[in-house]
């Protein structure tokens, strides 16, 4: 069992999505950043799409009825152990009752806490994804709240054999000598431009339009959630007023309303869109843009779809490669 001791933001429970029910209306939802909660489950011996917990800006205090294996990765949230700072991206075992907490921001809006077994909350059409719009999934399909518990799974081969390994009677707080990488979470990486490919009305869109994208500087306004990021920055605008039929959209998608700022559609995003669509983020950026907060800078770089297919494999190869090296590095004495 997992309880949460003090309020936070916005805490929930992701996996990769509610995927194949789009259709029928259906947001996929999941994790906003998939690389870290992918990540995340690697270093606790899950398989990749098990349901960890994603904490926005402010994190709870946390504690565990039994010893467990656990993992943050993404956004550095400070988090600590009797005012003691715990290393991200790599195993940590926690003994029963102790406390975790999350402090200040450091470095990005998204941190994922996964612990090996997982959390054992009924899956809604095949996921775990917590959508509060519609209550569904996640713990009673809603944010967590202080005072809550969580009930958890049971541990997997891998987090039994990390907990004997690094757990002892006089540390609350153990973890390895190794770590996987922070892949993209480097200062320097997210002021990095945020690739995408064109859009399915690039075409109608001015010259003048296509070069502000290229060249300007957005900034992530207040009024920002899960469905989408709205953006302030240079009006983008067509070449002349064209009546839409709402149409296919996804995640990552660029969407222009006659205001002219566009809007960068995340995990919760509707099925269908009725606003011009100038671009499509790389899947391979989703989670730089799943990093930025109110008031945080975006720019943007065009790449062919040759490009963003080769960097996504680049990427997938990068998870495999941290998969294979977690089981060797897990299996040594």
């Amino acid at each position: 069992m997992m309880h949460a001791m003090s309020h936070s933001l916005v805490t929930t429970i992701q996996d990769l999505g509610r995927i194949g029910y789009q259709k029928f209306g259906v947001n996929v939802s999941g994790a906003m950043d998939p690389w870290a909660l992918r990540a995340a489950n690697l270093l606790v011996g899950n398989p990749e799409n098990t349901g960890a917990v994603e904490i926005t800006v402010i994190g709870p205090d946390v504690t565990f009825e039994e010893d467990t294996l656990l993992a943050i990765t993404g956004a550095n949230l400070s988090p600590t152990v009797n005012g003691v700072p715990v290393p991200m991206y790599r195993p940590v075992a926690l003994k029963a009752g102790t406390v975790l907490s999350f402090g200040r921001p450091q470095l990005g809006v998204r941190a994922y806490l996964a612990i090996s077994g997982g959390f054992d909350v009924p899956k809604v059409m095949g996921s775990q994804s917590t959508y509060p719009r519609a209550g569904i999934g996640g713990f009673e399909g809603r944010p967590i709240r202080s005072g809550d518990t969580v009930p958890t799974g049971k541990p997997t081969e891998l987090g039994e054999k990390l907990l004997k390994k690094l757990l002892t009677k006089d540390k609350p707080v153990a973890w390895t000598d190794w770590f996987a990488g922070r892949l993209y979470m480097y200062e320097s990486a997210l002021k990095e431009p945020i690739r995408y490919t064109e859009g399915l009305q690039y075409q109608l869109f001015t010259e003048r339009s296509k070069q502000l994208l290229d060249e300007g500087h957005f900034i992530v306004t207040t009024n920002s959630d899960r469905i989408g990021y709205r953006l302030q920055g240079p009006k983008l605008g067509l070449t002349e007023q064209v009546e839409m039929i709402s149409e296919m959209c996804a995640l990552g998608t660029i969407q222009v309303p006659p205001e002219g700022y566009p809007i960068v559609l995340m995990a919760d995003h509707q099925s269908c869109a009725g606003y011009p669509e100038i671009g499509q983020v790389a899947l391979v950026d989703i989670g730089k843009v799943a990093q930025k907060g109110p008031k945080d800078m975006i720019s943007f770089k065009k790449i062919s779809r040759e490009e963003a297919e080769d960097e996504y494999i680049f990427m997938e190869q990068k998870m495999r490669e941290i998969r294979e090296a977690i089981s060797f590095l897990a299996s040594r004495r």
